[in-house]
């Protein structure tokens, strides 16, 4: 894993901010990539309209000066009809059209420019989201169950919705600065010493902003575990998953007491930070009112004195007014551009995770048909940070076209087995052989697509019944008689017969079309997903808890008479469905106490005849 460059801690200093800043030009060629066209355009357009406002104040000292020259002149008339068929009004007249049209197209440009950010906004969001959901597609299952690899993703995951203002505001830095130079251009004609006065006076707002930026986001990235706390609760407290338990045991008082506390901590701590910030704020703004108020009196002297025309002061009093808002605008923009730098290196940061579990740089192609099977060596492997090891010195094989079942108490290793059988985890000691090569030599993708998995905890895709089967083989999803063949050797095409819409009835309740499923029938549809695959290794996880025990036992003859030819593993409690297998291993705590048919296992004795006797004295 590649480490972000702001501290564990959220604190980042002053240096680390800046250093944040590196972040953008990759942001920029983000958005260049989204769309070039539309880029180009809206940059187009904001440096058009970035000359407008000089060209609209300069306009306006012409009109005054103009008017001024008339009532100098002494020109008058008794009608407008006369004011009108009269020469003397046509500069001061044409004067008002440009300036008029000049306000015409400055909104025009404006409502174009932000038309233009709304589409690139909108075209960067799906773009982005699609790449995070690409890259944390390529990372190892043991990254999704590190709660500090949650709290990034869920950062990154806010970014993708949260960072488009930040295009805005630098398009519109650039726009800013090109008006910037215009007017101080035009100052530096009169009174070069101005701008001197105005950047001197804004240091201390432009400071100040960064400071309240940089504290804004240590809030933040502190808070995110407990933001997802918040969302977790607010999720518990009102999904269709958790309705009848929050109802039956009352829960709703507890769920709401407990983000009340959460969200009203988060709110005292978001409350002194922007009291703080609106304090300083105001006094450091002021030091840039005062600079302002001092330029307007030294004009008004200089006009007085007969140096400045009056359309030169409401010129150059315009001009200072203007250039004093955008250059704070500019400095407090830069501060929050690199206060928001740091928000995408949570972005960045989480696209520079690499996996560790990789196809090797020349991978061997997965033997089809598999001739020998696989053998465990002395594997070993502990989760992440957790003291006890899941498996230890485990050694067995699973012979090609055998059915072999895990039996053992929870928390045995069985599951953590069928993961490093899938590589969804790379062993910590020792290897796990196919045919005589290691598992790591073979290419991750081919080895996977050989092997059909459906775990305790699949997954409920509010989907169609057709699609909810034909995520086991997504390039066959479209073939219909495929998802039915799958539909009958699981059972579930009776489950389905009974839908309105047959295969294609969303299932779930999460839309408003959806016909909820029982436990049992879910099951049936997610093991039709094991048999969508054309998988040389059939894996059943004990997918079959909600079913009751005849028809579990049905679900594995089935599994049984359907694997034959295949490799096959199945887990499950109950004995009257393991007993079906070639061979079965007991595992406890982690190691292999015992192995072989339910007979030779029972004439043993030990842990499997004890448990076996403890659940056939409750069918008695």
């Amino acid at each position: 894993m590649s480490s972000s460059a702001i501290p564990a801690s959220g604190k980042p200093s002053l240096r680390e901010r800046f250093d944040a800043l590196r972040n953008l030009p990759p942001f920029l060629r983000q958005i260049w990539s989204t769309s070039p066209g539309l880029t180009l355009t809206t940059l187009g357009l904001r440096v058009v309209r970035a000359f407008l406002p000089i060209a609209t104040l300069y306009v306006g000292k012409l009109i005054i000066d103009e008017a001024v020259r008339l009532v100098a002149a002494g020109v008058q008339f008794e009608s407008v009809g006369a004011a009108w068929h009269s020469d003397q009004l046509d500069t001061l007249a044409w004067l008002l059209v440009v300036e008029f049209a000049l306000a015409i197209g400055s909104d025009l440009l404006g409502r174009l420019i932000s038309y233009g950010d709304a589409l690139l906004s909108e075209l960067f969001t799906n773009a982005t989201s699609v790449r995070l959901m690409e890259h944390a597609a390529t990372l190892d299952l043991e990254d999704f169950e590190d709660p500090d690899l949650q709290d990034k993703l869920d950062r990154a995951r806010r970014q993708t919705m949260g960072r488009m203002n930040l295009m805005s505001q630098l398009f519109g830095q650039v726009q800013d600065t090109i008006t910037v130079l215009s007017f101080a251009a035009g100052l530096l004609v009169y009174a070069p010493w101005l701008i001197a006065l105005l950047a001197v006076a804004l240091v201390p707002a432009f400071v100040g902003e960064a400071h309240f930026n940089a504290l804004g986001y240590s809030l933040n990235f502190a808070w995110t575990p407990e933001r997802r706390q918040l969302e977790y609760v607010r999720q518990m407290g009102a999904s269709v998953e958790t309705a009848k338990e929050v109802k039956i045991f009352n829960l709703h008082r507890y769920l709401i007491s407990r983000y009340r506390e959460l969200a009203d901590k988060f709110f005292r701590a978001n409350r002194a930070l922007a009291r703080r910030r609106a304090v300083w704020g105001t006094l450091l703004a002021a030091l840039g009112t005062l600079g302002y108020y001092f330029a307007y009196a030294y004009i008004a002297w200089r006009t007085v004195r007969g140096d400045f025309s009056i359309g030169d002061l409401t010129f150059l009093a315009g001009s200072f007014r203007r250039l004093r808002q955008l250059l704070e605008g500019l400095l407090v923009g830069f501060s929050q551009v690199a206060g928001q730098a740091l928000y995408l290196d949570d972005l960045f940061s989480f696209f520079e995770i690499q996996p560790e579990i990789v196809s090797p740089a020349n991978p061997l192609a997965v033997p089809r048909p598999i001739a020998r099977g696989f053998v465990f060596e002395n594997v070993g492997f502990r989760y992440p940070d957790a003291e006890r090891w899941a498996l230890r010195n485990l050694s067995f094989e699973l012979h090609a076209g055998e059915v072999l079942a895990l039996v053992g108490e929870n928390g045995a290793g069985k599951t953590t087995l069928v993961k490093l059988l899938a590589r969804l985890y790379d062993p910590d000691e020792g290897r796990i052989m196919l045919d005589g090569r290691d598992l790591r030599e073979y290419d991750l993708d081919e080895l996977r697509a050989s092997i059909g998995v459906i775990f305790q905890d699949f997954v409920r895709y509010h989907l169609t019944a057709g699609e909810n089967i034909g995520v086991g083989q997504i390039d066959a999803m479209g073939d219909r008689e495929r998802v039915r063949d799958a539909a009958r050797r699981a059972m579930a095409d009776e489950v389905i017969e009974t839908l309105p819409q047959g295969y294609d009835q969303v299932i779930g309740r999460r839309f408003k079309t959806g016909v909820d499923l029982s436990g049992g029938q879910w099951q049936k549809i997610a093991i039709a997903r094991a048999y969508m695959r054309d998988a040389q290794v059939m894996i059943l996880d004990e997918p079959t808890a909600a079913l009751d025990a005849r028809a579990e036992f049905e679900v594995f003859q089935r599994f049984k008479e359907l694997s034959e030819g295949k490799t096959a593993v199945l887990i499950s409690h109950r004995f009257s469905s393991v007993r079906m297998a070639d061979r079965i291993l007991v595992l406890a705590e982690g190691r292999l106490e015992a192995s072989g048919t339910h007979e030779q296992l029972l004439r043993q004795g030990g842990r499997y005849a004890e448990l076996f006797e403890l659940q056939a004295s409750g069918y008695r």
